[in-house]
């Protein structure tokens, strides 16, 4: 399993910044809506559910927002790049600007935790976060985030 195998390439954005985080959900909810036809107000809802939990932000500017829903046979993901970071009253307090909301179907179980520990081992690398944070373009963020990468320890 890799990024590239629920991460469309239409589903990476470069947006300005966001007034908070229920806009940044909503924001999100709208693009899996478009991208893979989910429900956008469930899976706002599903979003801040998942919050309330605990905040999602894990720390050095990224937040790994994740949800189970209906109506999704297969994982998905969306990444945004803020140009502006906002508070995600992560971790470390640092704002965040890399966001990987990902998504999986309401029953999967063992594959929906093992493709957050994937994405979180993805972004916990400084190198990655640099070259994320370098880059504007959405296509050009889908290859250095779905590139083949030799394997990592877990």
């Amino acid at each position: 399993m890799d990024l590239s195998s629920f991460l469309r390439p239409n589903a990476v954005r470069v947006m300005a910044g966001s007034t908070g985080k229920k806009r940044l959900f909503h924001d999100i909810g709208d693009m899996a809506a478009a991208i893979y036809g989910l429900d956008a107000a469930a899976t706002v809802d599903a979003l801040q559910e998942r919050e309330i939990l605990g905040p999602t932000g894990v720390g050095h500017g990224v937040a790994l927002p994740h949800a189970r829903l209906h109506g999704l046979d297969r994982m998905a993901g969306i990444f945004i790049r803020l140009e502006k970071p906002m508070d995600f009253d992560a971790v470390d307090r640092l704002p965040v600007d890399l966001i990987f909301a990902l998504f999986a179907p309401k029953a999967a179980g063992v594959e929906h935790l093992k493709a957050l520990a994937m994405v979180s081992r993805t972004f916990r690398d400084e190198s990655m976060r640099m070259k994320l944070r370098q880059n504007s373009d959405p296509a050009a963020l889908h290859a250095v985030l779905t590139e083949r990468r030799s394997t990592q320890a877990a």
